[in-house]
């Protein structure tokens, strides 16, 4: 089964080895995991359960969505613009930087074109209608984050990759030449070479892999993308860390934050975040434009498709929190939000909720924490505003 990707090998593996990341056989969380974040006495759900079990795991219907190409054709007063393509598929515009985050097109979260998780919602836009892109990002190898139908795709066009070390063998396998894959440690960067973006892998609190002996082959990241205006902080996978406030103290302040709110269950709370640990990573993170990802498109856990959302709304704005949840398509730029809506109600009614209804925002970001930037994170964006020096060296040391 070709979808399930090839194994390292070689002087990518010695690479990997060299990691202060790897122990064994494979690599490993360093962070301890925080207390409570894993219900010691809830069981994992069996098979049964994936089949069968929870309430209201899929909506009614399709989710409403947009169009978003005839926008996509204009560049964004603000230099920043979000569309989410659903799950954790985001098209970033960044000062006239296209990235594609975690790009999953495929009808399956899976190996299989005829078992495994079913996408319960189209992704707005065909592949092949994306405007160019400059850069792919893949934060790790999971089948809803690394689609084997969309790489094979992507691949035809003359796009770099940038991901996690190790997974670049997937990529080679599937078609994408060497030259176009970058692979990255944790605090590691790389340059665009012809545009002005830095992206770099920083820490998350996960795990890999694709088949039944390759768990923890490659690594797992966050990844920050820097621009001399912008810098977006996208969560890939994680559970809540500690580490987010190191990442705030290198990379902070971020303008738009992107953080996983869905398939998370007590069994397995600390390798996802949920709705509520996502808004506390937000707090370490130091605030910043909110996007959820990584929900309204597959059924991966027991709770409801729309109990992320409804929580986030709920919590969100009573802690200061700036949301930004558009419809499935909408390019949104973060800062010009001022309301949300909660879209998703349209499709299921929900009783005790009403239909429709919306919060008008803060006018201005509010952090959740009080937050003033270290002299060296100032420093850094200060040096990034000359076209002459990169965002960050090319590999910065953990």
């Amino acid at each position: 089964m070709k979808a399930l990707g090839k194994k390292p090998n070689g002087l990518r593996l010695e690479r990997m080895k060299a990691s202060k990341l790897w122990s064994d056989e494979g690599f490993r969380n360093i962070h301890p995991v925080l207390p409570r974040l894993r219900d010691p006495g809830a069981e994992p759900p069996t098979l049964s359960d994936f089949l069968c079990g929870g309430d209201r795991r899929v909506p009614q219907a399709p989710l409403p969505s947009i169009d978003p190409i005839a926008r996509w054709t204009k560049p964004p007063s603000t230099g920043l613009r979000a569309t989410w393509l659903g799950h954790s598929t985001v098209l970033l515009e960044i000062d006239g930087v296209r990235v594609l985050t975690d790009p999953v097109w495929g009808l399956r979260a899976s190996p299989s074109r005829l078992i495994g998780p079913k996408r319960f919602q189209p992704v707005p836009v065909p592949l092949p209608t994306l405007p160019p892109l400059d850069v792919v990002v893949i934060s790790h190898d999971h089948y809803d984050h690394l689609d084997y139908p969309t790489l094979r795709e992507l691949a035809r066009r003359e796009v770099p990759f940038v991901t996690s070390l190790g997974v670049g063998a997937h990529l080679e396998a599937w078609g994408v030449p060497p030259e176009r894959i970058t692979e990255l440690d944790w605090w590691e960067s790389h340059r665009l070479a012809n545009a002005e973006l830095t992206v770099t892998a920083a820490p998350s609190q996960h795990f890999s892999g694709r088949g039944l002996k390759d768990r923890n082959s490659t690594l797992w990241s966050s990844m920050v993308l820097q621009s001399r205006r912008h810098a977006v902080f996208f969560s890939g996978d994680t559970g809540l860390t500690t580490e987010y406030a190191s990442i705030r103290e290198r990379f902070g302040p971020f303008d738009l934050v992107m953080l996983e709110v869905g398939a998370f269950h007590p069994s397995w709370g600390h390798i996802h975040l949920g709705p509520e640990n996502a808004l506390e990573a937000l707090r370490l993170l130091g605030g910043g434009a909110f996007l959820p990802v990584h929900w309204g498109t597959f059924s991966l856990a027991m709770h409801a498709w729309d109990q992320p959302a409804e929580t986030l709304f709920s919590l969100g704005p009573k802690r200061g929190v700036r949301l930004v949840m558009p419809l499935l398509g909408e390019p949104v730029e973060p800062a010009n939000v001022e309301r949300i809506t909660p879209w998703w109600r349209s499709v299921d009614a929900v009783p005790g909720k009403p239909s429709v209804e919306s919060i008008t925002l803060p006018t201005s970001l509010i952090c959740p924490i009080d937050y003033t930037p270290t002299r060296a994170s100032r420093h850094a964006r200060t040096r990034a505003s000359s076209p002459r020096e990169a965002v960050r060296p090319s590999a910065i040391a953990a």
